[in-house]
């Protein structure tokens, strides 16, 4: 078994600013002592799992789990170890091509379809800029958004000020349409959503919304139910830009949502090319023996169940979506009928679940709606 134990990655120093180190204290629980005890007893905890093979030990990587989970190292430890063990089930889709070289992320880059402003709010906190109206989904996969996501977040991530004040989100979803919906799986869905909270030690301080299209505020609701009741209240939807300026700095966005800096120069001075070292090299380089963990555990895709009568309506589902013409809008019928076969998958899991499981429940109340919710609309 591999561990790295470079005596440069066994430092507890930190790189956050004083003004950084006050917020961590009042907000973390972090001090020089909490941290040094802190990294030592993960970096210990890291070389005595037999289940994890190589792992970074520095502590700017080591401290994003730390900071995300509040020093409570036990806490952290999960965080880490779930992490490394999505990281390696979804490494082909979405972390093992993070080439910011590449073509494809670099149109999407220049699209402004995910880059944060290169200037801080008045807390120092990032902000991050979503326009996933720009996306393509006849052009390009759900790989490449996962790709791209990927780049965008661990750059962020290795930033030291990020972890402690965390990041600011400004989403546009003009644009955003049914195909869109269709790009991921209703379980790859489900799981990315959870992951964004659960997994990935990001701070979300707060996240805001426009140009939320009716029809796709029910895929929104869909995935509120899957995040804490701490994220939802962080979560504001405007029904104009002028709204979402009386509650965000509007300087910090590009200047075409009335800010000053224009949008192509944003991405320009972001460009995550500038720094290719941040997403490649060592920064991926941990690993697990998935043979160790349970099946359900490494693939959590298909949290349907083994129940042959449950995967043959989960098949029927995605089949019945991933062949449908994403070039023009669902008939009414053809709502109807991915309603009641995506539905009576969840409701199925309910019934021959060993005990009853409340979220699924809350899953099928709100995928029905969600379905609703393009038929109302006319969709």
């Amino acid at each position: 078994m591999t561990k790295d134990r470079k005596p440069e990655e066994l430092s507890v120093e930190t790189s956050v600013s004083k003004q950084g180190l006050q917020i961590a204290k009042a907000e973390l629980r972090e001090d020089e002592s909490t941290r040094e005890d802190a990294l030592i007893q993960l970096r210990q905890w890291i070389t005595k799992n037999s289940r994890i093979q190589t792992c970074r030990l520095d502590a700017r990587f080591l401290l994003r789990f730390l900071r995300s989970k509040k020093f409570s190292v036990p806490m952290a430890e999960e965080a880490l170890e779930r992490y490394i063990l999505l990281r390696n089930t979804y490494g082909d889709l979405a972390f093992s091509k993070l080439d910011p070289k590449n073509p494809t992320m670099q149109e999407l880059l220049k699209l402004g379809y995910l880059f944060a402003t290169p200037k801080r709010d008045k807390l120092g906190r990032r902000v991050i800029i979503a326009r996933p109206g720009v996306f393509n989904p006849h052009k390009y996969t759900n790989s490449h958004m996962l790709q791209i996501h990927g780049m965008t977040y661990e750059t962020l991530m290795e930033d030291e000020e990020n972890q402690v004040r965390g990041f600011v989100h400004f989403n546009d979803g003009a644009g955003v349409s049914f195909p869109h919906l269709t790009l991921f799986t209703p379980k790859e869905a489900v799981r990315i959503v959870k992951n964004g909270e659960r997994t990935l030690p990001m701070r979300h301080k707060e996240i805001h919304i426009i140009n939320c299209h009716p029809s796709v505020k029910y895929a929104l609701d869909f995935g509120l139910n899957l995040v804490s009741e701490k994220i939802r209240k962080r979560i504001k939807l405007y029904s104009s830009l002028e709204e979402a300026h009386n509650h965000i700095d509007k300087s910090l966005l590009p200047k075409e949502y009335g800010g000053e800096m224009p949008m192509a120069q944003m991405i320009e001075l972001k460009r995550f090319v500038k720094s290719p070292q941040t997403v490649s090299g060592d920064i991926f380089r941990e690993n697990i023996i998935q043979r160790i963990y349970p099946h359900e555990a490494v693939h959590q895709r298909n949290f349907y169940g083994a129940d042959g009568g449950r995967v043959r309506r989960t098949r029927s589902f995605l089949t019945s979506i991933q062949n449908a013409d994403k070039t023009k809008k669902p008939t009414r019928d053809e709502i109807a009928a991915l309603d009641m076969d995506y539905c009576g998958v969840f409701r199925s899991y309910n019934e021959h679940a060993t005990q009853p499981n409340p979220e699924h429940t809350v899953l099928v109340k709100a995928t029905s709606d969600w379905f609703k919710g393009f038929r109302t609309c006319g969709i």
